[in-house]
């Protein structure tokens, strides 16, 4: 039977995951991954907070429960087989207020259902024994969850995949994936269809992946609107105040987490995300901007709709943006000792929201397969932590599918 050929478009983690994957599954096939950027894990998967997620948030059933069980696994046989660093350091979920128990509980199930090992509720002295230093009243812990570095991790997988006879080529922009008579082609940006005809193509870019999506004849929506999270590392003085990861319990009001503490897995200690707009959907600089990503979500209605119903989210967020003290008060409530502790700027992430006409948030992964192409809609947090598991599931399950059209959500 003649081998198929494979085209991979990104070099992040998951299109790299994929790619290898379908290497593991179909040995002697040709496959190719395309990266826009000099080197691979460019854009989410190097601006991150290393953070590999148990499942705690996830609805039980869906995609993301299911692929981030699986990843973690995985992620974790992957780091030991290839002498990566992996720092299983926990994690703690703060209440500070009465009001939020009952969403800690509401937690703490899903996380049950979800199979999290080692999950349980601790109450205030309990939480003191795991994190001397943090104040809250009650406290879900998950003593399992873990941090690694993706970018470390993304380039062993490029590695792996040009050892075993795979493709990466960098500095080749895709334009858009061309499909005639069940072959795929590949045009890059300026024009130049790429030499080789390919069977099946799987786009995997993140940021850019509604714009990909759109020129090569899927659907409009979901569209990415970008939020950026900047992190700080706290004075190298003061990172033991704080063995692991602290959060605090999510506000439903509000579509993101809120600012914590992270462990990096360097040893040092950060603080962080906010969460706000991005001026461009790759500023990681945070000192420019881009004129068409701006219009891009300025000019789409679900982006309007999604803001007049966070007006609150947003207030609180833009404190923490221009002010520093702020940022770091917020982060305090739940380590009171590094109330006045000195920062400075760490990684700055950008979010691949997808975002609904509607103005709701996309929850679940996203990935939608047309003719012999595939594309990843969305996968969010936590998209890194589930990376294998994604690929497992895109060259085992969707690939197969004979269906001219599937949309798994």
């Amino acid at each position: 039977m003649k081998q198929k050929c494979y085209a991979v478009i990104g070099g992040g983690i998951n299109g790299l995951a994929v790619a290898r994957q379908l290497m593991l599954d179909h040995p002697g096939a040709t496959v190719t991954v395309f990266e826009k950027e000099s080197a691979v894990a460019q854009h989410q998967s190097g601006h991150n907070s290393g953070v590999v997620h148990a499942g705690l948030y996830y609805e039980p059933g869906g995609l993301k429960a299911r692929l981030c069980r699986r990843g973690v696994a995985l992620l974790k046989a992957y780091c030991r087989e290839n002498g990566l660093p992996y720092d299983e350091c926990g994690k703690v979920v703060v209440a500070l207020k009465e009001e939020e128990l009952p969403r800690l509980d509401a937690i703490y199930q899903k996380a049950v259902a979800n199979a999290v090992p080692g999950v349980r509720l601790v109450d205030q002295n309990e939480l003191r024994e795991i994190e001397p230093n943090c104040i809250g009243i009650r406290a879900l812990h998950s003593p399992q969850t873990a941090i690694v570095s993706y970018a470390e991790i993304a380039g062993r997988i490029a590695a792996e995949i040009e050892e075993k006879g795979g493709s990466v080529r960098l500095n080749s922009p895709v334009f858009r994936l061309i499909e005639r008579e069940s072959r795929v082609y590949v045009e890059l940006t300026g024009g130049e269809v790429h030499g080789q005809a390919f069977d099946y193509a799987i786009a995997c870019c993140g940021l850019q992946s509604d714009r990909l999506a759109q020129r090569s004849g899927d659907e409009l929506t979901p569209k990415i609107v970008p939020f950026f999270g900047q992190y700080y590392v706290i004075d190298e003085a003061f990172k033991t105040h704080v063995k692991g990861l602290i959060y605090p319990v999510p506000d439903p009001r509000f579509p993101f987490l809120g600012v914590h503490f992270t462990k990096r897995i360097d040893g040092q200690m950060t603080v962080g995300p906010n969460a706000f707009i991005s001026f461009g959907r790759e500023n990681y600089g945070g000192l420019s901007f881009s004129v068409r990503d701006m219009a891009d979500f300025l000019g789409y209605s679900g982006f309007w709709k999604f803001a007049s119903k966070n007006l609150g989210a947003s207030v609180r967020e833009l404190k923490t943006v221009v002010s520093e003290s702020a940022f770091v008060r917020e982060a305090a409530k739940y380590v009171p000792s590094l109330g006045h502790v000195g920062v400075a700027p760490a990684v700055r992430g950008i979010r691949a929201q997808a975002m609904e006409g509607d103005g709701s948030l996309v929850d679940d992964f996203v990935i939608r397969k047309q003719g012999n192409i595939a594309h990843i809609r969305n996968a969010p947090s936590p998209g890194a932590t589930s990376s294998l598991a994604i690929a497992e599931y895109i060259v085992r399950e969707v690939m197969p599918q004979s269906a001219p059209s599937l949309a798994l959500v």
